[in-house]
């Protein structure tokens, strides 16, 4: 069998499982944020007269209403703090950073698991060699009156990265152009495995990114087989290591049926993508000349540590140029401390940049920093719809970390490799 259905006949208590097949399985953790979590599931449940089947296995995050800019932000977080009393939920993160990045970084994730999360990004999860996907809030009342949830097996598509990236291109480049070349649906709503030689050379928070960005390719879930990378990571999460299985959650090689793409990583560029779609993406010198507004690292797909450091290594010793406002949101309030300590974040503010909340802010358009009409922002966000970041009217182009630096000191498109210190 594939990763994906070793993965999903665990939840489902078979041996095996055929693509098609429709199951039931057993949900080993289901997240919720504040947004699509107790303000929806909570009168659900009370006109059920329902409980939640298990509380020890439910996670609840703030991330969206945060910083609370009105009196509906601070009832739907205060909805969200009385019901994990009310329900019993002792795993609570309350205003630690984005639920996909706190989750992993808080030991919630290990290879093997079956997770359901009430957000369309949950397939980040599939980094750690666990089978996550999102739901809505109506199926994931099902999940906490129940413990189960159906499931029609996956297929698997395999998206084979050969060769090795070079400096300054990393997996959001990687993502862009998987978008370009396989389209919103290319994913199908089925699994897509990461695979290759410069997937495994990426770190844990690069191949989150990857997993997050399944949502982007219309896949259910986005995996990758877990390694000695995924043990070292978790070990540092606090799991104990005799539950980090490696062996067991890799694809069969003879296993059959995969649709296979295959990408040179060497050959790739740094990847922009236009207004108004991860879609619109091609190498950064195919756009012309465009200048920028705002530049915007945020998000779980781009303020990671990991991503706080690609910008660093852009800034670091220059200055945002006239004109642009350089807008970081560090994902989690854990990553945010960490590049603190280390001198990446004195880096990002010597050089101009404005600090924001550990929170989804302008990437779901909450908070205060929505985009006006007529702006022109470069973003490390994973989507760039029309509306979503503010104004219908502002143009949102995406790129990594390291492009979105250079274009906050250039005031343009760059090749962000030319930066490089």
């Amino acid at each position: 069998m594939h990763l994906a259905e070793k993965l999903v006949a665990r939840a489902a208590g078979r041996e095996a499982v055929t693509p098609g097949e429709i199951v039931t399985c057993a949900v080993d953790l289901a997240m919720m944020h504040d947004s699509g979590g107790p303000r929806r599931v909570k009168p659900l449940l009370e006109k059920l007269g329902a409980r939640v089947w298990d509380p020890d296995k439910v996670v609840v995050i703030t991330d969206h209403y945060l910083p609370a800019a009105d009196e509906e932000s601070r009832a739907i977080l205060d909805t969200a703090r009385r019901w994990v009393r009310e329900a019993g939920v002792s795993r609570f993160h309350d205003e630690q950073g984005i639920c996909h990045v706190v989750l992993p970084e808080r030991g919630h994730l290990r290879p093997g698991l079956f997770v359901v999360g009430g957000d369309s990004h949950s397939p980040t999860g599939g980094a750690f060699g666990c089978y996550m996907f999102g739901v809505g809030a109506t199926e994931m009342l099902g999940v906490l009156v129940t413990g189960e949830i159906w499931l029609r097996v996956p297929q698997t598509i395999r998206l084979q990265w050969e060769g090795r990236l070079a400096d300054g291109v990393v997996a959001k480049d990687m993502m862009l152009a998987m978008c370009a070349a396989l389209g919103m649906d290319g994913g199908r709503y089925q699994a897509v495995e990461y695979c290759g030689e410069a997937v495994r050379g990426l770190g844990m928070q690069e191949r989150m990114t990857l997993c997050n960005m399944a949502a982007e390719l219309g896949a259910q879930a986005g995996l990758v087989a877990p390694d000695e990378t995924t043990r070292s990571y978790l070990l540092q999460a606090g799991v104990p290591d005799t539950a980090i299985d490696l062996a067991r959650w890799h694809g069969d090689p003879a296993a059959a049926g995969a649709e296979d793409h295959r990408f040179d990583a060497g050959a790739l560029a740094p990847q922009v993508a236009a207004p108004h779609s991860p879609a619109n993406s091609a190498p950064w010198d195919r756009h012309g000349p465009v200048s920028f507004d705002v530049a915007y690292i945020g998000a779980c797909t781009g303020a990671k540590l990991s991503d706080l450091r690609m910008a660093a290594r852009i800034l670091r010793g220059r200055r945002v140029a006239a004109g642009v406002r350089l807008l970081v949101g560090p994902a989690s309030a854990r990553d945010q401390r960490h590049a603190e300590e280390e001198g990446t974040l004195g880096a990002l503010v010597d050089a101009g940049a404005e600090l924001l909340a550990n929170s989804c802010g302008a990437c779901a358009g909450y908070g205060a920093h929505r985009f006006g009409p007529g702006q022109r922002i470069i973003a490390s966000t994973a989507r760039n719809f029309r509306g979503r970041m503010g104004s219908p009217d502002a143009a949102i182009y995406l790129g990594s970390p390291y492009t979105v630096a250079a274009a906050a000191v250039a005031g343009r498109l760059v090749d962000p490799r030319e930066l490089l210190q």
